[in-house]
């Protein structure tokens, strides 16, 4: 296998202290969101959810003002750690919202569809599988590469995020990092992108997952973690060997000019076997092209290489699944989509066929004897 050393998770990195505002058990790094717990956004879907269970004065209230209800709501619940966690980042994100002054308000207040390519647009409203794997190549098991972002909104966001990083300077506010890996780049959801963000994993990632992902939660993902990541000079080089801490992951390249970077896969795996080989239909180098999408599964081992010249930002937007994960907790057969666990269950009907016809063969010889 093409990688040194153990797989990592990406997770949320920990809280930043309270006055500046500012791995998994196998080795291997999980790469994941800042915020409380699994961090991301609660999603409140239809009535056939949550919704359900609003008091009848809210039925009619905005789809914001519901998920901010049920919020506080669930809040309550939590051990008193994760209240704390939940309290800090609040006031955090609070106080980048009450101070930033954002530069192109057309990011926040246009729909996703607004800064998406028409092909890709038209094959999710078709919601079918023929539509979809039309606009789609799948050069691996489990990864898909699409056109997916216009140029005009990779400008734009490029140009927001230099200018809220240009603000994070001079106010000297201490922001968190996007994931435990990455050292350089900005979490979306903290400075105002959230909801715009919501509706793209809503409306568009979410009826692909469910096509696709349907085995790791991708039919219920309700929460998002939305960030962008930089590499070349000055910034991050490269990113090991990791899992990240979603159940979908949809990566986007912005630009700029840069060499290098490619994304490296290595198969999905589960918890016990994420440091096992890969197979050779596993193995997958992808080279980034701007306004380019490649979405995956959380658990499909991958990296960057190192970006040798230039300046590269990537979107990423991990979708989450609060069932699948609370349901994964009671699991112990992961075949469903663990390359390993699907190669030990073969195994295990290739022995029993074996010995089935071991014992019928010495049956008949026995009674032909």
């Amino acid at each position: 296998m093409s990688y040194d050393g153990a797989v990592e998770k990406r997770e949320d990195p920990p809280q930043p202290p309270a006055g500046n505002g500012g791995g998994t058990g196998n080795g291997m790094v999980m790469a994941s969101a800042p915020g409380a717990g699994t961090g991301g956004t609660v999603v409140v879907r239809g009535p056939t959810l949550l919704e359900r269970h609003l008091p009848p004065s809210m039925l009619e209230v905005p789809r914001d003002a519901k998920i901010q209800f049920m919020k506080e709501i669930l809040a309550r619940y939590l051990p008193e750690g994760e209240r704390t966690r939940v309290q800090k980042h609040r006031e955090y994100r609070n106080r980048i919202l009450t101070a930033y002054q954002p530069l192109h308000e057309e990011l926040y207040n246009s729909h996703p569809s607004a800064f998406l390519v028409p092909s890709f647009i038209k094959a999710v409203s078709e919601k079918t599988e023929e539509s979809l794997r039309s606009i789609m190549s799948e050069p691996s098991p489990g990864v898909y590469i699409f056109s997916m972002l216009q140029p005009r909104f990779c400008e734009l966001l490029l140009s927001e995020v230099e200018n809220f990083e240009r603000w994070v300077r001079e106010v000297k506010f201490k922001i968190m990092r996007p994931n435990t890996m990455n050292k350089y780049g900005a979490v979306l959801d903290d400075f105002g992108l959230e909801k715009m963000l919501d509706k793209l994993m809503e409306e568009f990632i979410c009826p692909i997952s469910r096509v696709f992902f349907s085995e790791v939660g991708g039919s219920s993902l309700d929460s998002h973690h939305g960030f962008v990541v930089e590499y070349g000079k000055d910034k991050d080089i490269d990113l090991g060997f990791h899992v990240d801490d979603s159940e979908v992951t949809l990566n986007v390249c912005l630009g700029k000019q840069f060499s290098g970077g490619d994304l490296y896969f290595r198969g999905v795996r589960c918890d016990k076997h994420v440091n096992a080989e890969s197979q050779p239909e596993e193995v997958l180098d992808y080279a980034h092209i701007p306004g380019q999408a490649v979405l995956h599964k959380g658990r499909h081992r991958h990296g960057a290489r190192a970006t040798t010249s230039g300046h590269r930002i990537n979107l990423l937007l991990w979708c989450r699944s609060s069932v699948f994960r609370e349901m994964r907790k009671y699991q112990k057969d992961f075949s469903s989509w663990c390359g390993e666990c699907q190669r030990e269950k073969k195994d295990r009907q290739r022995q029993s066929v074996a010995t089935t016809k071991l014992a019928f063969l010495r049956r008949e010889g026995e009674s032909t004897a």
